[in-house]
């Protein structure tokens, strides 16, 4: 174990400003081509968030804890039975719930939505802020369109053991510093 780390120190000490540049070079152009993949993806599905993870037991057998979502929003009406992503006023984290209640007001035309999560016995009243009855369109994120099963772990875990991500962080880091290509 110590031999290892006495080559990634060495190798540290021998790095040029030349090949350290390149390497910072190439490290931004891997940080901005993802940026630039998730606008892309931001564009084409409608949604400021066209990703997300399942947090919670409340969608089984739907969707597990640590499912990845797929989301798109369209103008489409929201219909009953749709799996929805969406924020409450004042909490930074968006839920994923079915619609069970949609009513369409006949004066304007705007729509309010009820929602509840599958494995949950009452509906999400008591999660919406404080006095409010429905959810309305800028409440909704987007409606799932496919997943992927188990793959969000990887963030849950990263957000709940912080210390893993930072070593994660850390060793990709030593990786791109002490590569020699």
């Amino acid at each position: 174990m110590m031999g290892w780390i006495g080559e990634t120190v060495d190798s540290i000490k021998s790095i040029k400003i030349r090949q350290l540049l390149t390497q910072a070079v190439t490290l931004g152009m891997i940080v901005t081509s993802a940026l630039i993949i998730w606008k892309a993806m931001m564009c084409v599905t409608g949604t400021e968030s066209p990703v997300v993870v399942v947090l919670s037991g409340s969608m089984e057998p739907a969707f597990q804890r640590g499912d990845i979502l797929f989301l798109r929003m369209t103008k489409d009406p929201i219909r009953t039975g749709e799996i929805v992503v969406f924020k409450i006023d004042g909490r930074d984290i968006p839920i994923v719930h079915r619609v069970i209640e949609v009513h369409e007001r006949k004066t304007t035309g705007k729509v309010d939505v009820l929602t509840k999560g599958d494995n949950n016995d009452v509906d999400d009243i008591g999660l919406y802020a404080d006095g409010q009855m429905w959810l309305h369109r800028h409440h909704i994120m987007g409606r799932a369109v496919g997943f992927l099963p188990y793959v969000g772990w990887v963030t849950i875990i990263m957000t709940e053991k912080p210390i893993i991500k930072y070593l994660l962080i850390g060793a990709m880091g030593l990786l791109v510093i002490t590569s020699k290509d």
